[in-house]
């Protein structure tokens, strides 16, 4: 496979990993993305893209590069119910076929700046959640698009009919409502919400 479009590369240590490449898109080079989560503003803002081989149980196969290379982004748009892009040098469908399952990782600090009260979901996965009283509520281990808006959901120890220990889920709408303050520096997020909501 032609590689003159790759340039090795180290993962910065700010990198967030994006999407995967999911397969080829047409006959001149271009790729179908899988993006990891509803916000796509900063997979489609980077001109340049680290990548990274398969995971290994999915690499079977593949040989289009080892370690961490970086390409440049030539074009990306949203196509149908997805996103395709054409890597600047790649102009074939059998190396598009190549990268396969090839993960897409940005760094944090390339991501373009949010308006006031605007938030990244990366930014908010692993924030502590109180409620107003100062009750723990949880720490955000996802968010879900649920169509209007998102929910926050929430990872907490709970005790169980035998008294045991055990991981338990909570969702809180991420709605004015419903959110206080977010705040990133103390990686904090209030609520008004109850422990029997």
């Amino acid at each position: 496979m032609t590689s003159g479009y790759f340039k090795a590369s180290s993962m910065p240590d700010d990198a967030i990993e994006l999407g995967r490449i999911q397969e080829a898109f047409g006959i001149k080079g271009w790729v179908r993305i899988h993006p990891h989560s509803a916000d796509t503003e900063a997979l489609f803002a980077a001109t340049e893209w680290h990548l990274q081989p398969p995971e290994p149980k999915f690499a079977r196969g593949f040989s289009a590069f080892t370690g961490v290379v970086s390409v440049k982004v030539g074009e990306i748009k949203a196509h149908a119910d997805g996103i395709v892009a054409r890597i600047d040098g790649l102009d074939d469908r059998t190396g598009a076929e190549g990268l396969k399952g090839v993960r897409i990782s940005v760094p944090r600090s390339a991501f373009p700046v949010t308006p006031e009260g605007e938030f990244y979901w990366v930014d908010l996965i692993g924030l502590r959640v109180v409620n107003r009283e100062g009750v723990e509520m949880g720490v955000v281990r996802d968010l879900m698009p649920t169509g209007p808006n998102s929910v926050l959901v929430l990872e907490y120890t709970d005790i169980n009919a035998d008294g045991k220990e055990q991981l338990s889920e909570r969702m809180i709408p991420f709605v004015d409502a419903y959110v206080d303050k977010v705040d990133q520096a103390a990686r904090l997020i209030t609520v008004d919400w109850g422990l029997d909501y």
